[in-house]
This record gives C-alpha cells, sequence and structure tokens, in this order.
C-alpha cells in the first residue's frame, strides 16, 4: 500500500451476483475494488488506474477472459491476473498459462486461494 490506499482489484464478470460477492469479500480484506460486466468496459477504462491485479471470468459474451488476456498483453500491460472459470479445462488452463494468468480457479471459488493471489499480486511478489 502507498501512500495509505488500499490495493485495487479489478473484477470482470458479466454475472452481477459474483461481482457483487467478489467486490464484499475483497473489500472486507482491505482492497478497494472496481468492477466491471464486461471486458470492452473494462479496456475502455483502465487507463490511468492503479490496479494491482486482476480477477476476470472466462465465460462471458462478446469476450472471453482469454481473449481479453491476449488483448492486455497485446497492449504490453503484464497485470498480475487470475483467470475464473466454471469448467477449467486443460486447453483453458494451457492458454491462460501461454498469456501469464497467475492462475486459473474453478467456480464456485474457494475464498482462501483467490485472496492469496491477490494479497501476493498486491504486495508486487506475482502470485
Amino acid at each position: 500500500m502507498q501512500d495509505g490506499r488500499r490495493p485495487m482489484v479489478a473484477v470482470v464478470d458479466d454475472d452481477e451476483a459474483v461481482r457483487e460477492s467478489l467486490r464484499f469479500l475483497l473489500d472486507v480484506a482491505g482492497y478497494d475494488v472496481v468492477t466491471f460486466d464486461s471486458a470492452q468496459n473494462f479496456l475502455n477504462r483502465i487507463d490511468g488506474q492503479a490496479i494491482s491485479c486482476l480477477v476476470v471470468d472466462q465465460h462471458m459474451p462478446n469476450t472471453t477472459g482469454l481473449e481479453l488476456l491476449a488483448e492486455l498483453r497485446q497492449r504490453g500491460v503484464g497485470l498480475p491476473t487470475v483467470l475464473i472459470t466454471g469448467s477449467p479445462s486443460a486447453d483453458i488452463v494451457r492458454q491462460a498459462t501461454a498469456l501469464g494468468a497467475a492462475q486459473v480457479l474453478e467456480k464456485p471459488l474457494m475464498d482462501d486461494r483467490l485472496l492469496r493471489f491477490v494479497a501476493s499480486a498486491a504486495s508486487g511478489e506475482g502470485a
């Protein structure tokens, strides 16, 4: 934490209930949370924000989590990222790893695994 500010976590998920659940969990754990309902909304608004890490859903309309990761990497953004999905196939895990995702977590999420990732990313240690 710099200047007394809490680290910021971005959550991208098209499911409002998941976004709000993650917002609550991360807020209680001491993080500022900004949520987005689509990859495009995230891409349109991330400039200039000091985001410590990204939690992104794989299965979203229009742009998947993997496509978002690919776009971020193409833009030179190396944000620590965890991909969340209800169906973590070996292919999704392989692609996410190739795109630099630190982890792929299966929904429903185990809070402790997600919080460990966020804490590590926010402290600058990677995940």
